[in-house]
């Protein structure tokens, strides 16, 4: 029932602060700013590729101000995607035990994941022109104790196919999980993972936050000037360990830090790289 990932929500303080770091981060334009009352938030838009990014400032006491004082900090509110058949989505989220309001052409869906809410806005699809130097939002992260138990919950709300789910793990970064991707032959899903090493960075985060949204990932054709930038200006970025560096020639991946986006962790990964880990590693092109 879904089909791309086309946004995420961050819960912020500072809207504009937050603006003026993706424009320099990754070129975000502003596109609209307006209002949600069933979240009693202010909402500034931002595109960056064809993707979104909502930024939700406190608008009086409500959902977003609760969570800002619950976390402490700017976060990820809420995963994005869009759905051909929204009332259908709807319909089976709703069945399925999930909360939903509509507002203003989207569908506010809130579940519950081992006693945290977990938010989530599903958009009609829609052509916009690109931005920035994100080509595109593929990916969401849900941390949880409980994998089988999240994925699970995660694939009956949405209606989801379990034929095109992927299994990954990582010793590196001490994680296992599963890939819920929408379609075999695209990259969009929730990514639903356990930490199994909390001395590592998501295994601290998992248990500071408990069950929550972790990062994004996106794709871009420009991950070696994004890297540069963020140096430059002195942001926190991690390049892939296992990657042999080599001069002019183009990076596969980075991690911009929270801190670099003011709240939230970004993958960015060269055009098909993460294919390598979705089930199709014959479909990652070569590096030229």
């Amino acid at each position: 029932m879904l089909t791309t990932i086309d946004r995420v929500q961050i819960a912020t303080r500072d809207a504009k602060g937050v603006a003026e770091t993706w424009r320099r981060r990754v070129g975000a334009e502003e596109v609209s700013s307006d209002s949600i009352k069933a979240l009693r938030a202010k909402r500034t838009t931002l595109r960056v590729g064809t993707g979104e990014v909502e930024l939700l400032e406190p608008d009086g006491t409500g959902i977003v101000e609760h969570e800002l004082i619950r976390r402490g900090r700017s976060h990820v509110f809420g995963a994005g995607a869009t759905s051909l058949d929204m009332s259908a989505l709807v319909s089976n989220a709703t069945q399925a035990g999930a909360l939903h309001i509509h507002e203003g052409g989207q569908d506010f869906i809130r579940i519950e994941i081992e006693g945290s809410p977990v938010h989530f806005v599903i958009s009609p699809p829609r052509d916009v022109k690109p931005a920035g130097k994100l080509d595109f939002l593929y990916e969401v992260t849900l941390l949880a104790a409980d994998q089988s138990a999240a994925v699970n919950y995660v694939a009956r709300v949405f209606g989801l196919n379990k034929e095109n789910f992927v299994t990954i793990t990582s010793e590196l970064f001490g994680y296992t999980g599963v890939l819920t991707l929408f379609s075999p032959d695209r990259l969009d899903r929730f990514e639903v993972i356990t930490p199994t090493d909390m001395t590592k960075t998501m295994g601290r985060y998992y248990e500071r936050e408990r069950a929550s949204f972790y990062m994004a990932y996106a794709e871009s054709r420009e991950v070696r000037s994004i890297e540069r930038a963020a140096r430059a200006d002195g942001a926190g970025v991690t390049l892939d360990p296992r990657e042999k560096q080599q001069e002019g020639r183009e990076l596969e991946q980075i991690w911009l830090h929270p801190g670099a986006l003011n709240g939230m962790m970004l993958g960015i990964s060269r055009p098909t790289l993460a294919w390598r880990w979705s089930g199709h590693p014959e479909r990652v092109a070569a590096l030229g």
